[in-house]
């Protein structure tokens, strides 16, 4: 996922996506754990990811926090 993609989003998207991607790195460790997991490169994808959004989602609030 790129960044601008991110951005088009609504704050609610982003939080639904967070949460998504949250669950599939939850999912992921377990995976790893029990030597299930194929696509090892996924975890690292997933990371970025979430630290995208959050980036984004803090951006956005300090943002509004400057507007005030």
């Amino acid at each position: 996922m790129k960044a601008v993609d991110i951005r088009t989003k609504s704050a609610d998207e982003l939080q639904d996506q967070l949460i998504q991607l949250k669950k599939e790195q939850f999912n992921l460790r377990f995976q790893k754990a029990s030597g299930q997991l194929e696509n090892t490169a996924r975890v690292n994808v997933v990371r970025r990811d979430i630290a995208r959004i959050k980036t984004i989602i803090g951006e956005r609030a300090r943002s509004a926090e400057a507007g005030k």
